[in-house]
């Protein structure tokens, strides 16, 4: 009950209008303020017998026993009726994952010749600014519309860019795309202007193809000059053979142009040709009326021109940390806690046993299998991320540190420890180290706000999902810089995140992702798609789950040593064998 909330830190009737008229004006509070719109929603309460005299404690001016009588009840906290507040702001300001000007739009035209990572730079763009910036992204790929408008397949031939009839067959393909683009942009919402205020972070389109002449780019902006909108052109050159030779046979042999090629040396070669028509007719840019961004053999070297706004800022450095070669993360939750096995979340507890047993385990997994490389068995550099809270260090303790000799002769130490607070679980606020079912007796309004939305919500005092978004975003950039193979020691509200964000889901579904205890899960993101694999390390056996009861320092397995003793006993508790303790 209201009554009960300890957040206040001190009871309802003790505190003064001031304190409750902050409340009202609070974010968390804005959320759920009627509309003045709604005032079927607004009653009036009966009038206080005790006349118009001020009563102690009340605000000048506030009209005593009759202002406080204007201070309605709404959920946990106090809001102004509508007489009093006749014109309340109806839409809390953004947090950072939901920054945006309203309805602002960006167009980001790819430029490059074939195989030079463009489609995989649009992609992993538009998955980052709609999962960490809230826009509403969409990639318009040319080739795409050729392969559905063609009723045959285009060879290298189809290519030759001194072919009249085959230039006006692309020049439609690239007019349809445009089209589809354009109305992407400036259709029509479903939601009010009001409504749209809560969410939209303006949209992004990204078109890609090779736009690889001065002309087809000038026809570009001629195209969209008129508009209301901030154009942005992407070069991918690339030098690099090694590079273009990895991309023709990880992304272009196996594509929709050649799926029914038995042959892939016969793609590569079509391939190789397609590459040639296009080189005899390539003009780099140096526009410099045209903003845009140049990024040379993978972001080695980056030339921007006339570039400016936040939201282009963002994607400049995006686009430098992202390079061609395909890492692989693996994501590990700690060991289980001792909160877990109590049904608690949050906290800084330390590892039951099952939780140190799993952390024995992940040492020797990450020795025997990510530091080798698995097709010369020789030693490969790996990366380790923890978060500062105690059960991520002590999961991680058991990896060794070896120092190891890279290519160009530099000393290199195996999963050297960095500690991240970026990576901290969820902070529950005042509800931490709470079970469920204390939250929903001591606070049932905000138990169930948490359920009607939980990327949004935020605990009393502490996080939402989308705090944690915002948080990660450095972190997100870094791991995509990355080259070598990176292991995440976390916990699972983070972890859904990260999932999330490289396998390309909406952050909306991030909040419900399985992520258990006990597991790794190796994620490997390709340029159309990302691959998932995962590896059950550790099955708790009926000893360690408590089923067997010892004397000493093993008793009551699946807690900790320290406090085994005092819950021995304790092998009904459903949360000691449960690989997805209780979800934040």
């Amino acid at each position: 009950s209201d009554a009960g909330r300890s957040d206040a830190g001190r009871s309802d009737a003790g505190r003064s209008d001031a304190a409750e008229a902050a409340d009202a004006a609070s974010p968390r509070s804005a959320d759920r303020r009627p509309s003045p719109l709604n005032l079927e929603h607004v009653n009036l309460p009966p009038r206080s017998s005790g006349g118009s005299g001020s009563k102690p404690g009340s605000r000048p001016g506030s009209g005593g026993a009759r202002g406080a009588d204007r201070m309605q009840r709404n959920t946990s906290s106090f809001v102004l009726d509508a007489e009093a507040n006749p014109t309340p702001q109806s839409v809390a300001p953004p947090v950072f994952g939901d920054l945006g000007n309203i309805g602002e739009k960006h167009v980001l035209v790819m430029v490059g010749l074939p195989a030079r990572g463009k489609t995989h730079m649009a992609k992993r763009l538009s998955q980052y600014l709609r999962f960490f910036h809230g826009a509403r992204t969409q990639v318009f790929n040319v080739g795409t519309y050729r392969r559905r408008m063609m009723s045959k397949k285009a060879d290298a031939q189809f290519f030759d860019q001194h072919d009249a009839q085959s230039e006006a067959l692309r020049k439609s393909f690239a007019r349809a795309a445009l089209k589809d683009m354009i109305d992407f942009l400036f259709q029509e919402d479903n939601v009010s202007y009001l409504e749209q205020r809560g969410f939209d972070s303006g949209r992004v389109a990204i078109y890609d193809a090779t736009n690889t002449t001065r002309s087809r780019r000038e026809w570009l902006r001629e195209q969209l000059d008129a508009l209301p909108l901030k154009l942005l052109f992407v070069e991918s050159v690339c030098t690099d053979e090694e590079i273009i030779e990895r991309n023709i046979w990880q992304a272009k042999v196996n594509n929709e142009d050649y799926q029914t090629e038995a042959d892939k040396r016969r793609a590569y070669d079509d391939f190789r040709a397609r590459i040639r028509k296009y080189e005899e007719v390539y003009e780099p840019m140096e526009e410099e009326h045209l903003s845009f961004i140049k990024l040379i053999n993978c972001g080695r070297r980056v030339e921007i021109n006339n570039i400016h706004g936040f939201l282009l800022g963002r994607i400049v450095q995006f686009l430098s940390n992202l390079h061609a070669t395909h890492q692989t993360i693996y994501l590990s939750r700690h060991g289980q806690s001792e909160y877990n096995f109590q049904g608690k979340i949050g906290g800084d507890s330390g590892l039951s046993l099952m939780g140190e047993k799993y952390a024995m385990r992940l040492g020797e997994y990450a020795d025997k299998q990510l530091s080798k490389d698995k097709e010369t068995g020789q030693p490969r550099p790996c990366r380790l991320w923890t978060s500062s809270l105690q059960r991520t260090i002590l999961t991680a303790r058991h990896i060794t540190h070896p120092k190891i000799k890279l290519e160009n002769g530099r000393e290199w130490t195996q999963f050297s420890p960095r500690v991240l607070r970026n990576l901290d679980e969820i902070y529950a606020g005042v509800c931490d180290g709470m079970t469920y079912e204390e939250i929903e007796a001591n606070y049932p309004e905000e138990f169930a706000l948490r359920r009607e939305n939980k990327l949004g919500y935020r605990y009393p005092r502490g996080e939402s999902y989308l705090d944690v978004i915002s948080r990660l975003d450095p972190l997100i950039q870094e791991l995509e810089s990355y080259q070598e193979p990176v292991l995440i020691v976390g916990h699972q509200g983070v972890l859904r995140l990260i999932y999330a964000y490289f396998m390309g889901m909406d952050r909306a579904d991030a909040c419900t992702a399985s992520i258990p205890l006990n597991t790794v899960i190796k994620l490997t993101p390709l340029t159309h798609t990302c691959e998932e694999e995962r590896d059950v390390l550790y099955q708790p056996s009926k000893h360690d789950l408590g089923a067997v009861v010892e004397e000493g320092d093993g008793a009551g397995g699946g807690v900790s040593p320290t406090a085994a003793e005092a819950r021995a006993a304790s092998f009904d508790n459903p949360f000691a064998m449960n690989t997805e303790p209780p979800s934040y």
